[in-house]
């Protein structure tokens, strides 16, 4: 909402009153006894004539648009107002600044807060009177008075930045220099207040270049800056300042630019980060024996099964999964698999394998003393172990080696 709005168009003004709808104007008595029995609300709307409305000379807005832009303004206001402006009394803005009695007039009773534009542009069209309300309250010190008047200015769209700053520096006046203050009630920091006002020490063709917006607020800021630190600064240095700041802006994205094409999807390769669910790169599971199981492939095509007479069938994997018979890679065990195949047709879970030590072949004496400690010994085992046919062949034998 509009400070205007908040001012003189909210919903406290209600209804207006009968005498008041008559544009009756009451007493400053009959009007408090009026409110205090709830007759009237607490700003009643007046329509005043505009000859009894002064000009606000603390006012920092200069521009109020072009004289087409106003007359079609007034032309509006005189089929209906819709938002009745705002003044103080005259004795409650002497009391602020009693010096600018001869500026407001002796004929004034008003002056005017908010709604100069309308104010102007019915005395354009020659209106005589337009609807106020009267907020003395907005009165009560001079900072309160510029901060509500900086609030209604800065709602409008053509208020240029050095209207604000020179709306800034009144209120920094009237906050007795304490620009912590001024930020306080602006919302802003006590940085920004004063790159506000240096920029008014500016020379008047810059201030206005800033003003029609044909400067822009940041190089403004610069040129005040350099200003600052160099009064001998002419119009056209400053000037050639700025087209030097515009430069550097340039060739600064032009760098930028450059850097990006270099950086784009054309130039470099994408990198993905490997996941749990899908590692980077493929690891293949371990069988048992601790040979690959992904792929038949993998194993040497000459490679001999472990046990005489047993085909190369897959085992249970390091995963604990289960997979599929392998098919034999070399002649040696191509019977065995295929008489495996007969009885196999869907993939089958073998048992796991345990994994035994290599055995080093036994020397001579050791097998003898693994028969037995003495001859009898011996012989007792062998016959136990073999055959009678076998016995006898092996008794011929060692008798052969006598």
């Amino acid at each position: 909402m509009k400070a205007a709005d908040r001012l003189a168009g909210g919903g406290s003004f209600g209804a207006l009153a009968p005498a008041t709808s008559g544009h009756t104007r009451r007493s400053e008595r009959g009007r408090a006894k009026a409110q205090a029995e709830g007759m009237i609300p607490d700003y009643e709307i007046q329509r005043l004539p505009l000859a009894r409305v002064a000009l606000c000379p603390k006012n920092p807005r200069r521009n109020y648009g072009t004289e087409e832009q106003r007359e079609a303004l007034g032309q509006s206001l005189a089929k209906k107002q819709t938002t009745a402006c705002v003044v103080v009394t005259r004795a409650a803005y002497l009391a602020l600044w009693p010096q600018h009695e001869i500026l407001i007039g002796k004929d004034a009773e008003f002056v005017l807060l908010n709604g100069e534009r309308r104010h102007r542009s019915a005395t354009q069209v020659g209106l005589e009177v337009l609807d106020f309300v009267v907020r003395d309250d907005l009165a009560t010190s001079q900072a309160d008075f510029m901060d509500y008047l900086m609030a209604e200015n800065e709602d409008r769209e053509d208020f240029n930045i050095i209207e604000r700053a020179l709306g800034l520096e009144q209120l920094l006046k009237a906050c007795g220099g304490n620009a912590a203050e001024v930020a306080r009630r602006r919302g802003r920091d006590r940085s920004w207040v004063g790159n506000q006002i240096l920029l008014l020490n500016l020379p008047p063709a810059i201030q206005d270049r800033l003003a029609s917006g044909e400067m822009a607020e940041r190089y403004g800021r610069r040129l005040a800056r350099a200003f600052k630190d160099d009064r001998a600064l002419t119009v056209d240095d400053l000037l050639a300042f700025e087209e030097q700041l515009k430069e550097e802006e340039r060739a600064k994205r032009i760098a930028q630019r450059d850097a990006l094409k270099m950086l784009s999807a054309d130039n470099i390769s994408p990198v993905t980060e490997p996941t749990a669910e899908e590692p980077s790169v493929p690891v293949p599971a371990l069988s048992a024996d601790n040979t690959p199981t992904d792929s038949p492939q993998a194993a040497a095509p000459d490679a001999k099964p472990a046990t005489a007479g047993r085909s190369e069938t897959s085992v249970l994997s390091a995963d604990n999964t289960s997979t599929l018979t392998s098919q034999p890679s070399s002649a040696q065990g191509r019977a065995s698999n295929e008489r495996a195949s007969d009885s196999v047709s869907t993939p089958v879970m073998t048992p796991l394998p345990r994994q035994q030590p290599a055995v080093s072949p036994a020397a001579p004496a050791d097998l003898v003393r693994a028969l037995g400690k003495t001859a009898q010994e011996q012989a007792t085992t062998l016959k136990a172990g073999l055959s009678g046919t076998d016995f006898i062949a092996l008794v011929e034998e060692l008798h052969a080696h006598v």
